[in-house]
């Protein structure tokens, strides 16, 4: 059941993007009077699920869920109409219009997708604010990684500043480092001392190979907020009323020490000294392969004040659109990483998108991942590849700069070459989340 939510809310948000989109191709078109033969939710090889004729368009829906199209007469596209455009140019069809014209209409869908996102955030802003935590409510400091010790940063310690600029939100600071070049750090000690601490210029890229992009969360006290059926911890007798006190004699006092303590005694059995009101016991616990026993720490904004902050009717419009373009900027940021190893291994299909979603269906959530998604297909779709918005624009932009349109054979064979990379893309990404599922 859980899975067919997430599902719901995937298709939801790609048919609404999906739909816009194609009217962000559409509407430039009507308006240069270029004919539109047919606008599709979804793909429809041999046959629609509804189709209707309205006046030169037939709008339809059809059964293969892996995006949309407007088929405009006069244009070498998925069609590959060739009989069309073996006949003379007509005054309606889409080769006969001036090229800034086909450029408008071929920008239309990724402009649609760009500012769909940066509004659908300044509408979440508005109406649901947004939850910051404050430096000051870090009571225990931050953990980090450990490829961060070298440079001086240790767990409990603080960051006062990025970049010269006081914390305001401190789940924002990793994001910072990993994806915006921060480099220059304040950091507040355990023992109050400050100092300053510059991060080297590739330092994104090795916290990418050692999953580093997970450092700079809140240090988090061990209080047990729920206990696995039929593992380790349960198996020994572990409850959400019991605080761990110690392991093999030695005080641990917060997650990270735990886990430390534990991937250290892989495949062993610990003494655990837990508390639980006045009185302690101990319990002999196993640890598996990888270093659990079998409960979940309490989240960290059930354990931190958490502040709403709220946006006015027009600030939200500047925050939403500044959201937006941080969108774009860390997106193409992360997509250095698709053409390493570990980068191409972890690409994901529908599966991985539909993870985005959670298991109850929730509005803000949902729409905070459509204008996420959303911002993604504008750059995707941007991208110089044929059979993509932005293959399309490199030949109108050829044409504008050289005055010469590009042959029609060889946008023929751009466009299959675009396809069948595309068709790969898609088999390798969705193949991956097949793989991944099967092997656990």
């Amino acid at each position: 059941m859980e899975t067919l939510v997430q599902a719901a809310q995937l298709l939801l948000s790609l048919s609404i993007l999906v739909i816009l989109h194609e009217f962000g191709h559409y509407i430039p078109a009507k308006i240069f009077k270029t004919r539109v033969e047919k606008f599709y939710l979804f793909f429809n090889p041999w046959f629609s699920l509804f189709k209707k004729k309205i006046g030169d368009t037939e709008w339809g829906i059809g059964w293969l869920p892996l995006g949309g199209f407007v088929k405009i007469s006069g244009m070498i596209d998925e069609s590959m109409d060739k009989e069309q455009m073996a006949l003379p140019p007509q005054p309606w069809e889409f080769r006969a219009k001036p090229a800034w014209q086909r450029l408008i209409i071929m920008l239309g869908g990724v402009t649609v997708n760009l500012i769909l996102g940066m509004f659908i955030y300044a509408m979440v802003v508005f109406a649901y604010g947004e939850q910051h935590l404050k430096n000051e409510d870090v009571k225990y400091g931050l953990t980090f990684q450990e490829m961060f010790t070298k440079y001086g940063l240790k767990n409990g310690d603080k960051i006062l500043k990025v970049e010269g600029k006081p914390v305001d939100n401190v789940m924002e600071i990793n994001k910072a480092v990993f994806l915006r070049d921060a480099r220059d750090l304040t950091v507040q000690h355990i023992d109050g001392s400050i100092v300053e601490v510059k991060l080297p210029a590739d330092v994104h890229k090795e916290m990418f190979q050692k999953d580093g992009f997970g450092s700079f969360m809140p240090r988090l006290p061990i209080i047990i907020d729920s206990v696995v059926p039929n593992l380790p911890a349960a198996k020994a007798g572990l409850t959400t009323a019991d605080k761990i006190i110690s392991i093999n004699g030695e005080t641990v006092q917060f997650f990270d020490q735990l886990t430390s303590v534990l991937s250290e005694n892989k495949n062993q059995t610990i003494d655990m000294v837990v508390q639980n009101g006045d009185s302690t016991r101990n319990l002999n616990v196993a640890v598996d392969s990888l270093g659990r026993i079998g409960f979940a720490p309490r989240h960290f904004t059930k354990v931190f004040k958490i502040t709403d902050v709220k946006y006015g009717f027009g600030a939200s419009f500047s925050h939403g659109i500044s959201k937006g373009w941080w969108t774009v900027k860390d997106y193409v940021s992360q997509f250095q990483f698709v053409f390493t190893k570990k980068g191409a291994s972890s690409i994901g299909g529908f599966g991985t998108i539909g993870k985005l979603f959670p298991t109850v269906w929730d509005w803000q959530v949902f729409w905070l991942n459509t204008a996420f998604i959303s911002i993604v297909l504008a750059f995707m779709n941007i991208l110089p590849i044929p059979a993509l918005d932005g293959g399309h624009v490199v030949f109108l932009l050829y044409e504008m700069i050289t005055g010469k349109e590009a042959p029609q054979k060889v946008l023929e064979v751009a466009q299959y070459i675009g396809f069948i990379i595309l068709v790969s893309l898609l088999l390798y990404a969705n193949g991956s989340d097949l793989f991944r599922w099967i092997t656990g």
